[in-house]
């Protein structure tokens, strides 16, 4: 069924209101509403009112179901215009013209239209990664809940191997090397005592 709505005499040229309202044909009234609230043209306020006046003809009048409302059309046409002036040089006078507009707007009712358009597709996630499937995150849970929870007591008698190792690694090696050079010194020590022995003969 469908129910309209009309405000008349708006002072808005309807060039302008059109390029609003091109943009809301076939949408649901709550999402038109919400498009028109952040719209970033005076004239979407004009086209709102209209819009929620429409909701409320249907709401009231015909005991619609406003979710189920949907925008038909709506449609601008030009009303009285104003003429007025503006002199300039030498005597003359330049004309300006005050527009009006005519703003009709027609609502019908569409069950099941928003919660159609509320199940959208998610947008693809940042990460690389892709998203695990509803059957893959179901047996990854099944799997945790198998697993054994580790206890405090097993924590406490696992042994610290890896770090032990390392310190005597650590430790070991420099008396390799002290062992290695007090080797080489005491070679050098006893070829300096032949040479002496070999000079005092």
């Amino acid at each position: 069924m469908e129910v309209q709505a009309k405000a008349k005499w708006v002072r808005t040229s309807p060039r302008k209101v059109r390029l609003v309202a091109q943009t809301l044909r076939n949408l649901p009234v709550s999402e038109a509403l919400v498009a028109c609230s952040f719209m970033p043209k005076a004239a979407a306020r004009d086209v709102a009112k209209v819009i929620r006046s429409a909701q409320a003809n249907a709401e009231n009048n015909f005991n619609l179901v406003k979710d189920d409302l949907v925008i038909k059309e709506i449609r601008v046409e030009p009303g009285p215009m104003l003429k007025r002036g503006q002199p300039r040089a030498m005597g003359r006078l330049f004309s300006i013209f005050k527009r009006t507009s005519h703003i009709t707007a027609v609502v019908e009712d569409r069950p099941g239209v928003v919660r159609r358009r509320a199940a959208l597709p998610r947008a693809p996630q940042p990460t690389g990664r892709s998203a695990p499937t509803p059957a893959a995150a179901a047996a990854a849970r099944a799997a945790a809940a198998s697993e054994p929870a580790t206890t405090e007591s097993d924590e406490r008698e696992a042994p610290a191997k890896p770090r032990k190792a390392k310190a005597q690694s650590k430790t070991e090696a420099p008396k390799g090397k002290t062992d290695t050079a007090k080797a080489e010194s005491k070679k050098k020590d006893v070829g300096k005592k032949d040479t002496k022995e070999k000079k005092g003969k």
